[in-house]
Parts: C-alpha cells; structure tokens; sequence
C-alpha cells in the first residue's frame, strides 16, 4: 500500500516545515513570525484580556497548550518524536523492532508485553534527544539505538507505548500522558480488533483533529487469505472516516492508512519510507501543536463566538435617551420654562393696572429664596385643555402656608389651569406635593429620578402631571424653611392629609427599567461570560445615576429662575406704550370726571371721553397682541429648556452606562479578533 504522505518543498524542509521555525544556537527553535508563532501568540493574548471573564478551569486547556508549545520550542527542533501505540497483541512492538532493524522491545505471549516506553534514537546533525526523551519520562536504561544507523530516519525518535487497553491502570495513564507530548503517532491495529470501540471511541474519533500527524497501520495482514487485506483496509478506511479522521488521499493532508506485516516484513519498507519523509519535513511538531492550538479553541468557541451581530444601535441608544428624558421630565421641563416666559411676557407688556394686580401674587415657578412658592401667578397657558392645578406646603400667602386653595388662573383658547404652581413649585424644592385646588380635588406630583421636576399639574390632554418629589421625603431646605417661619404651619404633607409618596421611590424604576432595557440590548447575542460582564457594567452605571439625575435637574431649574436671561427689547417698547396708553387714560378720566363735577367745562367732557377710551381699549388690545407675539419666542424657549435638560441627562447616562457598556463590548471585540486569529479563521 502506498503511503498517503506528500513531501513538501526543499525550501519549507530547510525553513522547519513552511517558515514556522528558525534555528537558534542551542539546537533549538524558535517561532518565526506569522503562522503558528501568530496564533501561538494571540492565544495568549486572548488568556490575559479573558482571566477577569472567564474562570480558570474555561481557560486551562488553552493554558496547557501555551506551555506545550514554550517547552517543545525550548528543546529539539531537529528531532521528530513519534510514538508506536495499540492494543493488546497488535504486533506494535513487533513494528517497533523491524523499523529499528534489531530486538529493542521485548515481544512474547505474556499479555501485557510493554511495561516501559522503549525508545529508538536516530540521530541528527545535532544533539538534543537526551531532553526530549527526559520531557517524556523513557528510562534511561531504556533508550536504543538502531542497528543499522541508516540516514533516512535521521532526526527520528520512536517510542513503543505500553498498551493503551492494558489491564494495568498505570500503563493507561501512562500512555494518555505520552499522547499529548509526542510530535506523530502510529495506530497498530490487527484484523481481529481493528474495529475495537475502545479505540475508536477513546482515541480515534477525539482525536480527528490530528490526522496530519497520524499513521494508521493495519498490521498482520499475512494471516489475511487473498484480497481479504484490501476488505479490511477499505473497512478500516470507513471506520476512521465516519471517526471524523481526515484521510490522506489524493494528495490531500490527512492520516496515512498502511497494511503490513511485522512479521515477514510486507509494507515495512513502504512505512519507513512514509516516516522518512514525514521526519524530513521537520514539522511534525508545528503540525501536531497547530491541531493543539485548533482543539484549545473549539473549546472555547462558545464563550467567544455571538450567535449574531452585537453592539449597541443607534435606536437603541436613542430609546436611552428617551427613557432619561422623561424619568427628568425633560418635557414637563421644557412646558414650563415656556409658560413662564409667557407669564413674564404678560408682566413686562401689561398695563400698569395688572402688573399692580400680579405683584401681590407674584412669585416665580422655580420658587423665590430657595422655597416653593404657593400662591398661582396668572398666567397664560396653552390651548385646548382643562387643567385643575394644586397648592404646594409651602406656599405662602400672608405669611401662612399655602397648603389649601389655589387662584384660578387666566383661561386662554378654551383651557383653565386652577392653581398651577403650589405643588408643582413646592416639589422642586423637595416639598409636599400633596395639595388641594379650589375645586377641592387633591392631587400629587409625578416623581422622575428621584427629585423634583418643573411643569405643572393638569399639563395637557394627557392628564400629565408636573414631575417632582412629592412626599415625606422632603428637601432639607425647605423643611427648615417652614419650620423656621411661624407664618407655616409646620405642614409636611398637603392638605386634606393625602399620602404622600416619594418621588425618588416612584422614578427609580424608570431608571432601572431604561438601563435594563438598554443593557439586554448591548448583551443580545453575546456568548454568557460577556453577556454577564455587560449586563454588570450597566448595573455598575446604573448605581447612582438617579442620583445624578437629580443634579442634573436641579441644575436646570437653578438655570431657569428669574426667566429668560436676555429680555427681548420689544418688551420695553410694550411697556413704555403701556405706560403712555395708562396715561392717556388718567388723563381722560380726570377729564370726564372735571367735566361731571362742575370743576371743568360741561362742554369739554367730549373731549376728555377720547384719549380715556383710546387708554381704556389700547392697552388690553396692547396686551392681547403681545400675548400673540410671545407665543413663537415662548415655545422656543420652552423648547431650547427641554433641550438642554435631555441633553444634559443623556450626557450623564453615557458617562455612567453607556460608555461602560460600550468599553465591555470593545474588549469583547478585541478577544472576538484574538480568537478569530488564534482559531485560524
């Protein structure tokens, strides 16, 4: 039978089969780049970004490769260790003995034969068998040499193993030791137990992925009567293919599957010479680590390879986004800044009658001096909705808590806002929402990560409520506020001794809910050891960032007091029409009122009643046009506040999850690119 073993080129012969290895001084070798040096290496890279994911019985089979590889590179490159083993009786050490050309291992009846590795040193242009064979555990006492010296095998160690079904359990263990350190090894089967399913099941078919440094021999063929050889060889063929164990044929690399016979020499030459090419080629060590290397990372390919595509979606991020906006009230927020620029819209272009009607109630939405504010300012609103509003602890008109009724506010396009401020004020001090509007219906702010929000109840259509803490969990400040100030009660909760609830408590799991969503996301498709490691970076992130939410709001609202920052300069050229307007009408009273009493003219009060009706009816037709004009630059404003708030929250849910998660998938990646180098793919 010829031997499926095709040589390779004088130039991989000369490099160590195909530039894997170069010569160093001592006689042994050392990786040159690329090829299995490469893989080599980014297996070991893979080890170090892995020891914090993975646990260490995960990474010992890789790890035991790498010392493999370090310690066979350390010792001979010119020699090529190959190991004889099979079963009881199969004629290995008979083989043994006619590759060596004399009686180097004892054969005979008593079963089991082979206690000891025996060893057959041809030797090389250099030393360096002495350590291999010590690397082995042969005894000294048990290392030969052949009897013809022939060059052919030059470089070539052959160990007979003990039998791999010996009934000894230390012979076994023995060779199961030897197995994984030999560079080839040479299957001896006999027609009587070729198909054995120890060997089929324990070595053969695990070990399919070293068919490039295999022999399969089917010895004792010259018991075999005609072409019965050929019928077990084909056979023997099916048994190994359906073993998974790639065949060398047709020029293909794979296990070279030989009949011979010990015992008259049939096939003997053919093997020797199979053996002398395969030493020749000088990489049996590079072919036998390579398949190391492949069977380490199958091992591993379930906790390095995705089932898909993995990473974070721009929508995925953007529904983040959403998620913390709205746990901050981004939109209560941004409703809120436009109203209140509306309402100072109202109070720069408003007659001098209103504005003296608005001072008493005057207060700003954020609050005035660090508390909430009860009394409600009028106000303009928005369109098309009724909204019932509710009084904060403390409010305060007087000097007493505004913990009862609400002002109604004006109405505008069909929508009544009753008493918006109160609780809506008081919550972004941390008040009591719990309040109580004029129509005596009690009603509480909607927490949002954990603090207060600026908006105001019966926001919309929606039946919104103004986010903000509402409940007993309250801001140091405005408790100390209410209880140094006689004029409070002392009230902690709104009136009518509603619940309150905290808003903290209630916004949390929004917070949560957004960052769960977000981290099953980024973990969808990843094997469990990363998944596991993302899902932990994002609830690392996720402590603490209602907390940080909380900033984030505050910082806003402190932004947001006392209104626009720039005042729009048509505001004071309304006001000084106002003012010209309300003059206009004093004057024309006085007039009419002169003309009435006898003081004037009777006649003249005709021409007093003009300039009192132009100041009467110009200045609301005044206000009116402003309130038209304000509209666009108030939703603007309103606009641009809830902007930055969703903004500045976003920023803070990157900084604290998103870029965590994203440095976890990062580091998944560069392992996934390890791998994928050290798997050959």
């Amino acid at each position: 039978m010829e031997a499926m073993v095709q040589p390779r080129s004088p130039a991989d012969v000369e490099t160590g089969g195909g530039g894997a290895y170069r010569w160093v001084a001592d006689g042994g070798r050392r990786a040159v780049a690329g090829g299995l040096r490469g893989r080599l290496d980014a297996l070991r890279e893979l080890i170090a970004l892995s020891r914090t994911r993975l646990d260490g019985r995960t990474l010992e089979g890789a790890g035991r490769v790498l010392e493999t590889a370090d310690e066979r590179y350390r010792l001979s490159g010119e020699h090529t260790v190959v190991a004889i083993a099979g079963a009881t009786g199969s004629g290995k050490s008979s083989l043994f003995n006619a590759l060596a050309g004399a009686n180097r291992s004892q054969v005979g009846p008593r079963r089991p034969t082979t206690a000891e590795p025996v060893a057959c040193v041809w030797p090389g242009s250099r030393p360096g068998a002495d350590g291999l064979l010590h690397r082995l555990g042969v005894p000294t006492h048990r290392r030969h040499a052949p009897a013809d010296g022939s060059s052919e095998l030059r470089g070539l160690i052959l160990i007979d193993l003990p039998d791999h079904d010996s009934s000894a359990t230390e012979h076994r263990a023995q060779v199961d030791r030897m197995l994984e350190l030999v560079d080839a090894v040479i299957w001896v089967v006999d027609p009587e137990k070729y198909a054995d399913a120890v060997l089929h099941e324990r070595y053969l078919r695990p070990l399919a992925g070293y068919a490039e440094v295999m022999f399969v021999v089917l010895n004792q063929v010259d018991r075999l009567p005609g072409d019965a050889a050929d019928q077990v060889v084909d056979d023997l063929r099916r048994l190994l293919d359906e073993d998974g164990l790639a065949l060398g044929e047709h020029g293909e690399p794979g296990a070279a599957v030989l009949a011979l016979s010990a015992a008259t020499g049939r096939g003997v030459g053919e093997l020797r010479e199979a053996l002398g090419q395969f030493v020749a080629e000088r990489g049996a060590a590079d072919r036998r680590l390579a398949a190391d290397v492949d069977a380490a990372t199958e091992r591993l390919r379930s906790v390095y390879v995705a089932q898909s595509r993995v990473g974070l979606t721009e929508r995925a991020r953007a529904e983040f986004d959403d998620r913390l906006a709205e746990a901050v009230g981004a939109v209560a927020t941004g409703r809120a800044a436009e109203r209140d620029w509306l309402r100072y819209a109202e109070r720069a272009c408003g007659s001098p009658w209103s504005r003296m009607r608005m001072r008493g109630r005057r207060g700003s939405r954020w609050g005035a001096r660090g508390f909430g504010v009860g009394t409600t300012d009028v106000g303009m609103t928005g369109a098309g909705t009724t909204g019932v509003g509710t009084t904060g602890v403390g409010a305060s008109r007087g000097g007493r808590t505004g913990a009862g009724a609400a002002d109604v506010g004006r109405t505008d396009a069909g929508r009544t806002d009753a008493g918006r401020g109160g609780a809506a004020r008081g919550r972004r001090m941390g008040w009591a929402g719990a309040g109580r509007s004029q129509d005596g219906r009690a009603a509480t702010g909607q927490a949002c990560a954990g603090r207060s929000r600026t908006g105001w109840n019966g926001e919309g259509a929606e039946g919104l409520t103004a986010s903000g803490r509402t409940g007993m969990q309250q801001s140091l400040v405005g408790r100390q506020w209410a209880a140094g100030h006689p004029g409070a009660d002392g009230a902690a909760a709104g009136a009518g001794g509603a619940p309150a609830v905290d808003g903290r408590a209630a916004a949390r799991p929004v917070v949560e809910h957004a960052v769960r969503t977000v981290a099953a996301e980024a973990a969808h498709g990843l094997p469990a050891p990363w998944a596991h490691a993302v899902r932990d970076a994002a609830d690392r992130g996720a402590y603490g960032l209602p907390e940080a939410l909380d900033k984030v709001a505050a910082d806003a609202e402190e932004s947001l007091r006392g209104g626009p920052a720039v005042k729009p300069r048509w505001w004071t050229v309304a006001a000084s029409l106002q003012g010209m307007l309300s003059v206009l009408q004093v004057v024309g009273v006085l007039w009419l009122l002169g003309a009435v009493t006898g003081v004037g003219d009777a006649t003249a009060w005709i021409s007093g009643l003009l300039p009192a009706v132009l100041g009467s009816v110009g200045g609301p037709a005044l206000a009116w046009m402003c309130r038209v004009v304000a509209r666009g630059p108030a939703r603007r404003y309103g606009q641009d506040a809830e902007r930055r708030l969703r903004s500045a929250a976003a920023a803070c849910g990157r900084a604290r999850v998103l870029e965590p998660v994203a440095a976890e998938l990062l580091r998944y990646r560069e392992v996934r690119e390890q791998y994928a180098v050290a798997s050959g793919v």
